[in-house]
């Protein structure tokens, strides 16, 4: 799924602004997350409350090593809500939530600095 987890790659193609804004990246309140031992790498299965327009979204998330289970419910996280879903073993994850890896390749979430409202967009 990831083009490259180098933090020397060179930069991805060129595209217009119009290509930007056709990815809708918003910002969501995690209200639950389990375990996922079906996964075939570690992840837990998140719900994220993107407001009223968008609503709790399912996600799957390979962020067992940075982000413990126990921590997760209330933080905000940044995701991509315009994708179709996409089959995960037996969960449909409806949005694809954001990181960076860390020097070890392991996920880092993307998140607000403070507090913002649930479906915000990024810009």
């Amino acid at each position: 799924m990831h083009v490259t987890h180098d933090p020397a790659a060179a930069a991805a193609p060129t595209i217009d602004f119009n290509s930007f804004l056709a990815v809708d990246i918003r910002v969501g309140t995690i209200v639950d997350a389990k375990p996922f031992p079906e996964a075939r790498k570690p992840a837990f299965r998140l719900w994220i409350d993107f407001g009223p327009a968008i609503g709790v979204r399912k996600s799957s998330a390979q962020i067992t090593e940075n982000h413990p289970l126990e921590t997760l419910v209330g933080q905000q996280v940044a995701a991509v809500v315009n994708f179709p879903p996409r089959q995960i073993g037996p969960v449909v994850s409806e949005v694809l939530t954001l990181g960076f890896p860390d020097a070890d390749g392991k996920v880092v979430l993307v998140q607000p600095s403070k507090p913002v409202p649930n479906g915000g967009r990024l810009f």
